[in-house]
């Protein structure tokens, strides 16, 4: 997995190299002591699952990049649990890389936007693991992660489900749903009292039109339980389950599509939804509704014959 881009430093670098620009509020919330850089146990083992699946079919020893890999827990999982395949991370919080390369782990010290340290076409399989309700642009970080896959490539990620079935709950009682967060200093209005940076939350249709339209086949979408629901809850939380629409976590594998299967949808123009129709298909709703007025027959209907 060649590294090709600048601002991220390969293991045993200074990080004061790539040190997080000062004043950025997000950047100095994720390097404050106390913010969690893991999801626990659950978490790891799930993912070294669900890689398991993906890997069964690998010819040779595949490249897995986990984009987000906080303290290197997940990630030192997957590759105990799956050997034989070269494994490697990035993540932008230095206490997280300096935990996973206490592991042993291959990790740089980066973050998904501008750009991914990565070459093109290097990587068969990338996990992001409770990385895309973190980000700023999402819509950047999957293109990166696109860019990096090999053809056919597969993306691993697993997001809270805003559409959770406590958290319909919760809305219609107009409480503020769990996962959301309104502030970086403090919880408000939600059950809980850790932040943990959310920026944006996903249900399940949302989150599989929006890997669709940005160049990925979703083949997979399935449910997880969330380990911070109130112990006497958790049997209906592993039920919800198996209903992936009202789980707790998502979890979806999607495929890279081939470049000349995918045409990426341009962004609309300011005016694109107050255009007005042609003035063929306007004249042609002009004559039907004259014809209709008149009592006579559109073009093409059938006219039942005298007999």
């Amino acid at each position: 997995m060649p590294v090709t881009a600048p601002g991220a430093s390969p293991p045993g670098a200074s990080p004061a190299a790539v040190s997080p620009a000062a004043g950025n509020p997000l950047r100095d919330f994720y390097e404050t002591p106390g913010v969690p850089l893991c999801s626990g146990p659950d978490r790891a083992r799930r993912q070294a699952r669900m890689l398991a699946q993906v890997l069964r079919d690998a010819v040779g020893p595949a490249v897995i990049l986990d984009v987000g890999c906080g303290d290197g827990s997940v990630l030192a999982v997957m590759a105990r649990q799956n050997p034989g395949h070269r494994f490697a991370g990035i993540d932008w919080s230095s206490g997280g890389v300096r935990s996973a390369r206490s592991l042993g782990l291959t990790v740089l010290r980066g973050g998904v936007t501008p750009g991914l340290p990565v070459a093109d076409g290097t990587v068969d399989v990338v996990i992001m693991s409770e990385l895309i309700e973190h980000l700023v642009d999402p819509d950047g970080a999957v293109a990166e992660v696109r860019r990096v896959l090999r053809p056919g490539g597969s993306l691993l990620l697993s997001t809270p489900n805003l559409a959770a079935w406590y958290n319909r709950g919760l809305l219609a009682l107009g409480v503020q749903p769990v996962f959301s967060e309104v502030s970086l200093r403090g919880v408000f209005g939600r059950p809980g009292s850790v932040v943990a940076g959310h920026l944006r939350l996903y249900t399940r249709r949302a989150l599989t039109g929006f890997l669709s339209a940005s160049g990925f086949r979703c083949v997979t979408v399935a449910g997880a339980r969330y380990h911070d629901v109130p112990r006497p809850l958790g049997p209906l939380d592993r039920a919800f389950c198996r209903w992936p629409s009202a789980a707790s976590i998502l979890l979806v594998h999607a495929r890279k599509v081939l470049d000349g299967r995918w045409r990426r949808r341009p962004a609309p123009g300011p005016q694109a939804s107050m255009r007005r129709p042609r003035a063929s298909a306007r004249r042609r709703r002009a004559g039907l509704r004259r014809r209709q007025a008149s009592g006579r027959p559109s073009a093409g209907a059938r006219v039942p014959r005298s007999r």
